[in-house]
């Protein structure tokens, strides 16, 4: 085989070959992943996005024998050989082509680098600061790993929009340009060089639009969103955009969008879960918001970690122990860990310290009837006996305190405080699993810490339980709305609600909100006139696509599971961006680049 033509680079991919090939003259194309010289004897081995091939050189002088001899790694070869057996002992059983090897007859160095030197070694699993990966991402991509979470990625999209399509959704697409609203995140913005002094604003979530869908007479909508917030990054959040699987569903209660959106979460984690993992089978279980702030300290709870915390209050409000009395405080109980040494309870002391806490009461079970530990002379057997009941101690564990002034303080450290003991025992946080969970019956409004007003607390244009009676009647921090999440081993994958399609129900909950009637006929002109020309119950739920990937693929950086993602800053490395333009271009959109603001 000759190179007769350009347009003809591979009868093979380097991944396909095996032993029924062998004595085949073949074609390879790829990239030079290591070469390596056996005493005159040089080994090629060539990658594609498919795999590796060995190719062999067996001549020991010559032309060709220098040229390959001079290759640089990463250099771009298109190879002519012929396939044989490799020989007795040399096989490789961790590549698919591990039986077999190519004799090399002819090389083209279609592209090499300009430098052995590369910024990184993609043959290497050496550890790279990020800057430079993200700097130099097309060769990031290149490495085993990162390749093939993008692989990963590529088929958990493929496998979401056949079970959608299988379901009967229609794929639609919604605008990315459209109007500024208060959703929550920063919006970006982009100024509109026709309408002076106006921006048009990227979709922090296809929300709007979606509900439109709804009320244009559409049934079931889906659609791989691209969503877009000037927040801050987080190491699963990633700054900018992310995609989200975004779904609206017409005429349904909350236990229909449960019904679809679980079983395709199920399958999908079922489908590309590694091997001997285990995930949540139908239907997941629900917890309520409320159960899930006192049982978990987060409404975001991961349930591989059988730690249960429990409300002891009011054993202590009438106890003797004054440094608890009149205070909210959590129980929880460790089952075993009455073994452990004193370095364990000091330690566990050392770290409460540490996040703010004065130490970790506890109380030990010796028996049924005696208890150890350094607050038990401060309670009478009765409330020790309460203690263990509500806990449901064993003998041998201990059950640790958790005091706060106030409920939402002591929540949030007990789940801590949970974790931490979880982390710090053996085997009890379980392995290998996805434990799913749906949290439901999310408060409506919350108090804004900020400006001590009342706000909405998820999604302004959820249903309230109770609808407009519930608005007129109850107290805002009692109102229960249709939201709900879906977590997953302690990260949210999803959001979603059950919408409020009337009129008289949205203004009367923008109004609670601080937002008078022009306020939403401005914002959400577009859906509240919509909705006066007659709208059907709706709701839906959105997934987002790069945790699920993140989750499949077993790392906590969601940046890992991203072709092209920003920094923690926001800036892309590689193309440059955000990046300063021209004056031409500001006057077209007769903006001024102030200075920056000291504060």
């Amino acid at each position: 085989m000759e190179f007769k033509t350009e347009t003809h680079w591979r009868t093979h991919t380097c991944n396909e070959l095996s032993r029924k090939n062998i004595g085949q003259n073949v074609r390879l194309s790829g990239f030079v992943h290591r070469v390596r010289d056996h005493g005159g004897l040089l080994f090629i081995n060539l990658r594609d996005h498919y795999g590796v091939t060995q190719c062999i050189l067996e001549e020991i002088e010559g032309e060709l024998f220098d040229r390959v001899s001079r290759l640089f790694d990463e250099t771009v070869l298109n190879v002519v050989g012929n396939v044989v057996e490799r020989p007795e002992g040399t096989s490789n059983p961790s590549i698919k082509t591990g039986e077999i090897e190519v004799v090399i007859k002819d090389i083209k160095i279609l592209s090499a680098p300009y430098t052995s030197a590369l910024p990184i070694q993609v043959n290497a699993e050496n550890e790279f600061p990020e800057e430079t990966r993200l700097t130099y991402r097309y060769l990031d991509l290149r490495r085993t790993d990162i390749h093939n979470n993008i692989i990963l990625r590529s088929k958990v999209i493929a496998k979401i929009r056949n079970e959608m399509n299988s379901l009967g959704f229609l794929e639609m697409q919604t605008p990315i340009l459209t109007a500024s609203s208060p959703e929550g995140a920063r919006d970006y913005l982009v100024p509109s060089r026709i309408h002076h002094g106006k921006f048009y604003a990227l979709p922090q979530a296809p929300q709007q639009f979606k509900q439109l869908f709804m009320v244009s007479g559409f049934d079931r909508y889906f659609q791989i969103a691209p969503c877009f917030r000037d927040e801050d990054a987080r190491a699963d959040r990633s700054p900018g955009e992310f995609y989200q699987l975004d779904l609206e569903m017409s005429f349904v209660s909350q236990e229909d969008v449960f019904e679809v959106v679980q079983t395709v979460m199920h399958n999908t984690f079922k489908e590309f879960a590694p091997e001997n993992y285990l995930v949540t089978p139908l239907p997941f279980p629900r917890i309520t918001y409320n159960d899930s702030m006192l049982h978990y300290g987060s409404d975001k709870p991961d349930l591989r970690n059988p730690l249960i915390i429990e409300d002891v209050s009011d054993i202590f409000a009438a106890s003797n122990f004054t440094a608890f009395a009149g205070k909210v405080v959590r129980s929880i109980n460790v089952p075993g860990s009455g073994s452990k040494s004193r370095s364990f309870f000091d330690k566990m002391n050392d770290w409460a310290k540490e996040v703010g806490l004065p130490g970790l009461g506890y109380i030990f079970k010796e028996s049924e009837t005696e208890f150890k530990g350094p607050i038990v002379k401060f309670l009478n057997e009765n409330e020790l006996q309460n203690i263990a009941g509500i806990n449901k101690m064993s003998k041998s564990d201990v059950v640790f305190f958790v005091c706060h002034n106030n409920e939402k303080d002591c929540c949030k450290i007990a789940g801590l405080v949970r974790q931490k003991l979880a982390s710090e025992m053996d085997n009890i946080i379980e392995k290998n699993s996805y434990r799913l969970c749906w949290i439901v019956d999310y408060p409506m409004y919350e108090i804004n810490e900020e400006t001590g007003q009342i706000d909405f607390s998820h999604n302004p244009f959820s249903m309230p339980q109770g609808g407009l009676e519930a608005l007129n009647t109850l107290n805002p921090l009692d109102i229960k709305a249709f939201q709900y999440d879906i977590v997953c081993n302690g990260s949210e994958l999803s959001s979603g609600a059950i919408r409020n399609h009337l009129p008289e129900v949205m203004y009367r909950a923008f109004e609670i909100a601080g937002y008078d009637k022009n306020v939403v006929d401005n914002k959400f002109r577009g859906m509240i006139n919509a909705f006066k020309c007659g709208a059907p119950p709706h709701g839906g739920c959105a997934p987002g696509i790069d945790r699920i990937v993140m989750m499949l693929a077993g790392t906590n950086n969601i940046r890992e599971v991203i072709a092209f993602p920003f920094t923690q800053k926001a800036e892309d490395l590689m193309m440059g961006a955000p990046a300063e333009v021209s004056r031409q271009q500001l006057e077209e959109l007769h903006i001024t680049v102030l200075p920056k603001i000291k504060k």
